[in-house]
């Protein structure tokens, strides 16, 4: 072949190779890098998954979740691709709330199993590469811990343990309680001992008496149960009521709120003595020094973190991630607004603004999360309404950060509010009453786990389990959503892998409301094709015009679709410079989409590409010429 045909087919070559550039492929999956080592730390951008113990799998037959249980099913997190997971209370506990009314803190629940267990579970799930964080209980015990029967009875370095306090006599010459408290769970904050002669404080049930972190010996053990764990292995703890950690010393009375008109109701008052006061965030401090300097000594393994639980306000929630002063907190202070500030009457305005506000407030460098259910509050189904499963977690995987998964939200599982009085067993409902129970009931959300449409879908073994299963199970089941080919779960693990891609872990974030009934956002990353989140918080189908929230005629190919979606993923989508009806994008009621954004002729990724391909072939066709060059200087030379 001669040189003028060499380069000839090298140019061929480079066109062929542009040309088969400019023709889009389905998936961006394809295109993108995956790979996951960056400067993000590994807790920056988990999905961490709440596992409620008593409901997840009963491996004994004896109808209560355990840790053996948990251990069976690690397999199935680690294939959803869960890598963190966040236990409720597994610790020594009557039960009274279900863990959270703790009587060893450094022991497991027998119901649960033993220490070799939980030792056992940390192990396994290592090696599937999955963390664990427990669940810390910091503002209270048990009143069958030691602790309080050695405070009630005045034991020497025990006396100021919890919160005691003298009563007072009323005009009748009654004795009353300190002042007008409330306790979460209804009625008076105090409960008198007889054996001490005084009141002690309780935030929550009378069986869980408020600890004194006022009394530096007790900060010093409760540090000592963080560090029992962490010498465990665990990867760090979510903070229970974090912000009822401290109360006004001299106990006045609480204003009267104007919500309500019952004295023994939490709303009657504004809870201004009990609840946010500034030593909390200097105890939050502390512990995140606790950790940090736990990491800095064990550099071999990863970071360990803290989560906090608190129901406050926007600007105490920044405090805890650090105060004007720099000094660092919580890695993660809860984002409940998607559970306090939305529900299914919520326009497309709502959560925008939701979302910025976090966003906006949040100090910079640091991880937001959202958290869009848990074991206190209704379910995503039943809350937003069951179209509307999909939707919402295609907004919780793909906003910027951490996502909170709480068990069953996967599946689209409901809440099951027919449980019968006889049933019920949460501590607020049978305070509230036969004929109120039903309104303030938690047991409706914390019902098993459905694995499967075998007896007690496949929980439990048991003739009967703690809490009754949803009669819904035979329908609504993992078992059938991984068989199925179309469904939550699928759509789930779809949008976990694509939590994967650098875009969604570190790319740019943008929102608009396009609509009352609509809302997108868009993350950005150079060198990536923009990911665009199309949202229907209304009850009807909306025809959505994209043309003015993308930067110019694009075609779209869907990367997750909802199970009732007409769309595909992998189809494409075309959009054109105008408004007509047919160029729109149809999105059903409550529906949600995740679009990737296609230029015409080229993605970045590929213009980089060929742009490195035009500098290796000017190499070429430069060698190539040289050759030519010595091949006929030769010639001439011998033809002489």
């Amino acid at each position: 072949m001669s040189p003028g045909h060499q380069i000839i087919g090298a140019i061929q070559l480079l066109l062929l190779l542009l040309c088969s550039l400019l023709l889009p492929t389905p998936s961006m999956t394809s295109l993108l890098k995956t790979e996951t080592d960056d400067f993000i730390d590994w807790w920056q951008h988990a999905v961490f998954y709440q596992i409620y113990p008593r409901s997840f799998k009963d491996s004994n037959g004896d109808g209560i979740g355990d840790l053996q249980g948990i251990i069976s099913k690690l397999p199935y997190l680690a294939e959803t691709g869960i890598t963190a997971t966040w236990l409720s209370p597994i610790f020594q506990s009557p039960m009274v709330d279900f863990g959270y009314d703790i009587s060893d803190f450094k022991s497991i629940q027998s119901e649960y199993g033993s220490m070799s267990d939980f030792e056992e579970l940390v192990h396994t799930a290592a090696r599937l590469g999955i963390k664990i964080i427990l669940d810390f209980v910091p503002n209270h015990s048990s009143n069958q811990h030691e602790w309080f029967k050695k405070s009630a009875a005045r034991a020497a370095g025990f006396e100021d343990y919890y919160v005691w306090a003298d009563g007072q006599l009323d005009e009748l010459g009654v004795r009353q309680p300190p002042n007008n408290w409330q306790s979460v769970f209804y009625g008076s904050a105090w409960e008198w001992n007889e054996q001490r002669k005084q009141y002690y404080l309780h935030q929550f049930t009378k069986e869980q008496p408020d600890l004194n972190f006022r009394n530096p010996v007790v900060v010093q053990a409760m540090d000592e149960v963080l560090l029992f764990w962490l010498n465990k292995g665990v990867a760090g703890f979510r903070i229970d009521a974090v912000n009822h950690l401290f109360e006004n010393e001299t106990l006045p009375d609480e204003p009267l709120s104007g919500q309500s008109t019952d004295p023994l109701s939490y709303d009657y008052t504004k809870h201004i003595y009990t609840k946010d006061l500034p030593e909390v965030l200097s105890m939050v401090q502390h512990w995140r020094k606790l950790l940090d300097d736990y990491t800095a000594q064990h550099p071999e393994d990863s970071t360990r973190i803290m989560m906090t639980e608190a129901y406050a306000g926007l600007t105490e929630l920044m405090n805890y991630y650090e105060d004007s002063s720099g000094i660092m907190g919580s890695h993660l202070p809860f984002n409940f607004h998607f559970i306090t500030d939305v529900n299914r009457e919520s326009d497309a305005r709502d959560f925008v603004y939701n979302v910025e506000k976090w966003l906006i407030y949040m100090p910079r460098g640091h991880a937001a999360n959202w958290v869009i259910g848990n074991h206190d509050n209704p379910r995503v189904a039943s809350r937003f309404g069951s179209a509307s499963v999909d939707a919402m977690n295609m907004l919780l995987m793909t906003l910027p950060g951490v996502a909170v998964t709480y068990n069953g939200e996967e599946l689209g599982m409901e809440d099951y509010r027919d449980i019968s009085w006889k049933e019920t067993v949460d501590p607020p409902a049978r305070n509230a009453g036969e004929l109120k129970f039903k309104m303030v009931s938690r047991d409706p959300v914390r019902t098993p786990f459905q694995w499967s449409n075998a007896t007690n879908a496949g929980f439990s073994e048991a003739a009967k389990t703690w809490l009754p299963v949803h009669p819904n199970y035979l329908e609504m089941n993992l078992e059938a959503q991984q068989q199925a080919a179309k469904s939550h779960y699928r759509v789930y693990r779809s949008l976990i892998e694509l939590r994967k891609l650098p875009i969604l872990r570190r790319g740019k974030f943008s929102i608009e409301p396009l609509s009352r009934a609509v809302f997108a956002f868009k993350r950005t990353l150079k060198d990536y094709d923009t990911i665009i989140v199309v949202i229907n918080v209304s009850g009807k189908e909306q025809l959505v015009n994209l043309t003015d929230f993308i930067d110019r005629p694009q075609q779209l190919i869907v990367e997750v679709a909802g199970v009732d979606s007409s769309y595909e993923p992998g189809a494409f989508i075309f959009l054109a410079n105008n408004r007509s009806v047919s160029q729109q994008l149809r999105l059903s009621a409550s529906a949600g989409i995740v679009l990737t954004e296609k230029q015409w002729g080229m993605s970045p990724q590929r213009r980089a590409l060929v742009r490195q391909l035009i500098k290796s072939f000017n190499v070429v066709l430069v060698a190539l010429l040289m050759y030519n060059l010595w091949r006929h200087k030769w010639t001439k030379v011998n033809f002489n």
